[in-house]
Parts: C-alpha cells; sequence; structure tokens
C-alpha cells in the first residue's frame, strides 16, 4: 500500500502552501529511558510509581497502527522487528514505520542518577541499518530490494559549541549518511538544542538553525534528510528556517507532556509559522487515552479544529469514557513551560513566551503568520465547509469520520 507520508511529502515539496501535515507518534522511548519508558500504569499502587510492561507499550503501537490517523510510527529497532517484520503489521498501512537509527549519549536517561544527559553529548549508534531493514548483520540484495523492515530512520545530533565535540558528531553523521544512502535507507534529521554547551550561546534558536544549515548545504540531494526535527522555538525562527530553503521540509519535537493545551496549541501554532511535521512522544504516551489525543492531533493539523476547542472535545470523550483526567478542564486550558528536551532538566521554556513576538498572546490566536497570504484563499473555502460537532461524536464515529477524510485527501 503507498504510505501517506510519501504522497504528502511529494504535495509539500511542489507546493508549500498546500494543507497536508505529516504526524507521527514516537514510541522510542526505550531507547532512552529504562523501565520507565512505557509510561506509568494507570493502576493505584498506593502511591508508588509502576511502569507499563513492554508488551503493552507494544500493545499500544499496535492499537496505533490500526486506528490509522498517523504517518509515521518511531520504534526501536527491537520493536520493529516485532511488529515490522514478524507481525507484518505496517504491510496493509498507509502508515510509514521508522527506528531511531542512533542513540547519542544525550539521551542516555535510564536509571536513578545518570548524568549522561548533563554532559556534552557524543555520537553512538546502537541499530544497524540491516538490523532494521532485514533482521540480521548483513542483508541480501534482494531483502534490501524487498524492504520488509524500516527503511526510515531517525538520525540525532546535538551541537554544543565545541570544536571537539562537534566535529565528532559530524563526522558521525557524515558515515551514517554515506552507508545510508548505499543501501537504501532514508533518514529524518533530529536536532536538539545544546544540552551542555561547552561555551556560552547568546541566542540557541539561530545557533541551531545557522548549524542545520551549515551541516546540510555540502549535503546533495541523495543523503540528505527527508525532513527535520527540532524543538519549537516560536514563530520567529520557525519562519526563518522554512522560508530560507524551500527544499527543507521542518518538522517539530514534542518536548515533555505538559498540559492537553500544551500539546494542541504547540502543534498549531508550529503549522501556522511553517512546520508541516510534528513528532509527538511523550505527549501522546502520557495521555489519559491515547488514541482519543491522536484523534484531536490530526484534526488540529489538518485544520479542522482549533486548539481550546480540541482540549474541550478530548475532555468531552474522556467523560464518555469514563476515563478520569489527570487535570481538571480548567487547568488542562492552561499553558505551562514545557521541556524540549530529552533529559527535562534542561531546555525547559514557556510555550507562551518561547519567543518575544509570541507573548502574551491569547491561545488560539497567535500573530500573522508570513504564509497567511498563501493560504487566504484555501481559509477562507475551510471556513465555508462546516465541521461535526467533535464534542458528541463517539470515538469510533470521529475515528470513522477521519479515515474517511484521510483516504479522500491521499
Amino acid at each position: 500500500m503507498e504510505k501517506s507520508l510519501d504522497k504528502k511529502l511529494a504535495r509539500i515539496l511542489q507546493d508549500r502552501s498546500c494543507n497536508d501535515f505529516i504526524l507521527a507518534d514516537a514510541k522510542d522511548a526505550d531507547m532512552a529511558y529504562g523501565l520507565s519508558a512505557p509510561g506509568q500504569s494507570p493502576e493505584s499502587h498506593a502511591s508508588e510509581a509502576k511502569f507499563k510492561t513492554l508488551d503493552e507499550y507494544r500493545a499500544q503501537i499496535r492499537e496505533v497502527i490500526r486506528q490509522g490517523l498517523v504517518d509515521i510510527v518511531l520504534m526501536s529497532a527491537s520493536t520493529s522487528e516485532v511488529l515490522t517484520l514478524r507481525e507484518k503489521l505496517f504491510e496493509n498501512t498507509p502508515i510509514t514505520p521508522a527506528i531511531r537509527a542512533n542513540d547519542a549519549t544525550d539521551i542516555w536517561l535510564a536509571g536513578a542518577g545518570a548524568v549522561y544527559g548533563d554532559v556534552p553529548s557524543r555520537p553512538f549508534r546502537t541499530a544497524t541499518l540491516d538490523h532494521a531493514l532485514c533482521g540480521k548483520a548483513e542483508c541480501s540484495p534482494e531483502e534490501l530490494a524487498a524492504k520488509r523492515g524500516a527503511d526510515l530512520g531517525l538520525y540525532s545530533i546535538t551541537f554544543n559549541n565545541d570544536l571537539e565535540r562537534d566535529y565528532e558528531a559530524l563526522v558521525a553523521y557524515k558515515a551514517f549518511r554515506i552507508e545510508a544512502e548505499k543501501k537504501g535507507f532514508r533518514h529524518f534529521l533530529e536536532v536538539f538544542s545544546p544540552n551542555a554547551p561547552v561555551n556560552a550561546i547568546e541566542d540557541v534558536p539561530k545557533f541551531v538553525s545557522d548549524h542545520i544549515v551549515r551541516t546540510l548545504a555540502g549535503v546533495t540531494s541523495a543523503g540528505r534528510p527527508i525532513f527535520l526535527k527540532i524543538p519549537y522555538y516560536g514563530p520567529k525562527a520557525m519562519e526563518d528556517l522554512v522560508r530560507f530553503d524551500s527544499s527543507l521540509v521542518v518538522g517539530i519535537l514534542g518536548g515533555s507532556a505538559g498540559t492537553t493545551l500544551d500539546a494542541f496549541q504547540m502543534l498549531y501554532d508550529a503549522k501556522k509559522y511553517g512546520a508541516r511535521v510534528a513528532l509527538y512522544g511523550r505527549k501522546i504516551n502520557n495521555a489519559e487515552h491515547q488514541l482519543s489525543f491522536i484523534t484531536y492531533l490530526r484534526a488540529i493539523a489538518d485544520g479542522q479544529i482549533g486548539a481550546v476547542e480540541a482540549v474541550k472535545a478530548y475532555h468531552g470523550d474522556l467523560q464518555k469514557l469514563k476515563i478520569a483526567p489527570k487535570r481538571s478542564l480548567e487547568d488542562d486550558l492552561k499553558q505551562t513551560a514545557v521541556a524540549l528536551s530529552y533529559n527535562e532538566k534542561n531546555k525547559t521554556v514557556s510555550m507562551t513566551g518561547a519567543d518575544k513576538s509570541a507573548e502574551q498572546k491569547p491561545a488560539g490566536k497567535p500573530r500573522k503568520s508570513f504564509f497567511d497570504s498563501a493560504n487566504n484563499a484555501k481559509v477562507e473555502e475551510k471556513k465555508s465547509t462546516k465541521l461535526p460537532d467533535f464534542s458528541s461524536m463517539t470515538q469510533e464515529e470521529k475515528m470513522r469520520w477521519n479515515l474517511e477524510r484521510i483516504r479522500r485527501s491521499m
């Protein structure tokens, strides 16, 4: 089956003002955390934290695949082996499987007292491309051509304004790119905020954007990432990067869980200012009901509902499902400081103040975007199309409605 990712990328590259938006569920936390990776169990254990099992984590991924609303599911290579190679769950779905292709030291956060995330990142790769593609150390030419495994991966890099460490990271990325190109393995590039800068950085968003541009300037199309995954620093940083290179598809990472409005508003704003991809991991994994949460992410990404309305509708779903929300509706409609890195001790920003030009703007009413003029006609067309009342629909009706809309757009 043709993948929605490929169709959307083609349309986005042809027309940056199109409404297409790529949504990914990042279920690769076992590459970063230890026993806590699958998320906390909803059961009560007398205030003692108890976490879901890896089997439960993978069961949730199966549900997300069956739902069919995301475009990518990002997994560890071991989980991909089970779901992609053995169970073949992605063969008859528009969803693309992907693996975390490297695990640099800034995401080594397993174990009490781990300090790896507090020192400058160093490159490392547990997964091999052959294991992702065919499940063993060396794939035959026939196995590479068949692409039964995952042929897409996330590669992560962190610059810390240090010659030795940043040089080491770029050498490792170059080796990965060359190997990936030879084996027909695609990748998207994740660039974190500096996790432990050795020298002072006055403007972190500009530092990150400048390093992305410089890193990719010497890379021809055959070896370039199909899109970027970066922290959402606010309108100006996003627009500056998107406007620089029309061939560069920019996406955001979700960061820590926060409130439901944090998640929904970040997606709404990022798209408004030029992002065309969002990868949410902890925000989805920590949701009271992941499938409902994803339903509204999809609706926001496709321009069908606003962030505040989506929060209210999501709480209505929880009530119908008889699931107790973690926060009251009033508290869940607040925006809070959100960590934009794996290590939640670092890079925490207020999403309402991530960009000075966005300060004091009410939720759902960000400043006018450079991209608005290109979308005016489509916005007016969308206004004339009456949307269903999401709050009165059952979960099954919402999923069916979204699936039909996705099929029509493909």
